[in-house]
């Protein structure tokens, strides 16, 4: 993949990414108003449903991308092939929805009347918006199938100009309802209806461009078996992993006072936004790796270096004015109070998002590569440990002590990804651990500016700016090759002269 195709595919990606955020800030104060703080808490369950259920994929989409990448990368890209695997995963990603649209439909009444604390006046209502989002989770995941054969094929523009119907019906079609209605069925069906209309769109786009899914479906044991090895791997690691990230909140509860819940999960919420960049960037890495592994591992090599590269580079310089100046900004959002409280958490959370945010590149490589396995059995094995780790620094050092113990685990699992990457994969070792070294120096300047935050404002602020400065001296001559600095120069004068 040429640099200028990588960097349009990566901006393509983050377009799709920021494209929710921004409506969420835009959309979710004018519904809370609107429909009130308790039923916009069980919208916001009915947001988070849809994205938990997601695991009743069980990593068959990802794991889809990876095996028609492969193929298309290899030559081995027979319609007959390409139509087995596709219909297959499509297939039972459709029964599997149906299967776990039915298991939620039954749980949902003694969920609602027994373990939520939903309002009575509100339980029926309630339940009746459950199921409407039940019976949509069949289309959820079939479009899931159908969105990763666009990036199999990195047809990234049509991927993520087909998220821009779901953006809307997720966060703008609520308050399109608002003036008829404030109950949830209407609104959660707005949400269902949404889910239906993009599955419809993936489809027929995906119809109209490939031509292996207008011959008559297959349905082939031979392809589902290792579709289900390498997306249940997948999903070892989409399940621990939200647990890790949640684990804390439930140990901060039993540990603190309540309110430390509220002083931890909002600055979690706060530096985990940068998540969406290693989605945009990685989003493009892992099919193209998955493509290009098993014909040319020197160039799957160069691409885990770009992807550790452009991590670095998009992620330091916000993290960097986070950590210095965490406490103006907390100020200003919560006020003082608040602030005071959640100043180091967030500080201590940027860091560890930094690092983590670097350490997905090889995270997802080595599933592009197809060895889910090995990242399964390290997070299979962190989980013990962290728990502990939590429990101890929390008593130790209070709501800080969790941000902390956080951090050293992503960083610890970043260096272990990095090390086990470079098994897989040696033609990258050089680029892991040259990026790793790098990872580690930046990471300790974070910590130094951390502890120097009661510093004046002012000196911060003319720290802050030597330091950016010099980054982006550092990252221009020695994090962008040649090439990429070149193309990046062709795109700079190609605007002023398009204007």
């Amino acid at each position: 993949m040429s640099g200028l195709a990588f960097a349009r595919n990566v901006g393509l990606n983050l377009l799709g990414q920021v494209a929710p955020l921004l409506a969420a800030l835009a959309c979710i104060p004018p519904l809370i108003h609107g429909v009130g703080t308790e039923r916009f808490g069980i919208l916001v369950l009915a947001w988070a449903g849809i994205g938990y259920f997601s695991l009743f994929d069980f990593g068959l989409s990802r794991a889809l991308t990876q095996a028609v990448s492969s193929r298309l990368g290899t030559g081995s890209d027979s319609p007959a092939e390409l139509t087995a695997v596709s219909w297959t995963a499509i297939a039972t990603l459709g029964v599997l929805g149906t299967i776990g649209g039915v298991v939620i439909a039954a749980v949902t009444t003694p969920l609602v009347n027994g373990v939520l604390r939903v309002p009575a006046e509100l339980q029926r209502e309630t339940v009746i918006a459950f199921w409407i989002l039940a019976a949509s989770l069949p289309f959820t995941l079939t479009t899931g199938a159908l969105r990763g054969l666009f990036e199999a094929h990195q047809h990234f523009g049509a991927a993520n100009a087909l998220r821009l119907p779901l953006v809307f019906f997720t966060y703008v079609s609520p308050l399109l309802v608002l003036p008829f209605s404030t109950s949830l069925v209407p609104l959660v069906g707005a949400l269902a209806f949404g889910r239906v209309l993009t599955f419809a769109l993936h489809f027929a786009v995906a119809l109209r461009r490939y031509g292996y899914l207008r011959t008559r479906p297959q349905i082939a044991r031979r392809a589902l078996t290792p579709l289900l090895q390498l997306g249940g791997w997948m999903t070892v690691s989409n399940v621990v992993s939200p647990l890790m990230a949640y684990l804390d909140r439930f140990l901060i509860g039993a540990l603190l006072p309540m309110t430390a819940v509220a002083l931890y999960v909002t600055p979690f919420e706060v530096a985990t936004r940068l998540w969406i960049i290693p989605a945009g960037v990685l989003g493009v890495v892992f099919p193209a790796v998955a493509a290009t592994y098993l014909r040319d591992r020197i160039a799957a090599a160069g691409l885990l270096s770009r992807g550790l590269r452009l991590m670095l580079i998009l992620v330091f310089p916000p993290v960097l004015l986070i950590v210095a100046f965490a406490q103006e900004g907390l100020t200003l959002w919560l006020g003082a109070e608040l602030a005071a409280g959640s100043m180091q958490v967030l500080q201590w959370l940027a860091i560890g998002v930094f690092v983590n945010c670097v350490g997905q590149a090889p995270f997802a490589v080595m599933q592009a590569v197809g060895r889910p396995d090995i990242t399964a059995k390290l997070h299979l094995a962190e989980l013990p440990f962290y728990a502990v780790a939590i429990w101890w620094f929390t008593g130790t050092f209070g709501l800080a002590g969790v941000a902390i113990a956080w951090t050293l685990r992503v960083s610890i699992d970043s260096a272990a990804l990095m090390f086990l990457a470079g098994r897989v994969l040696p033609e990258g070792a050089a680029a892991l651990r040259r990026n790793g070294i790098l990872l580690g120096v930046f990471a300790v300047g974070l910590v130094a500016i951390l502890a120097s935050s009661d510093a004046p404002l002012g000196s911060r602020m003319l720290g802050t700016a030597v330091v950016l400065t010099t980054f982006g001296f550092f990252s221009w001559r020695r994090l962008l090759e040649p090439h990429e600095r070149a193309v990046a120069l062709r795109q700079l004068r190609r605007e002023p002269a398009a204007a």
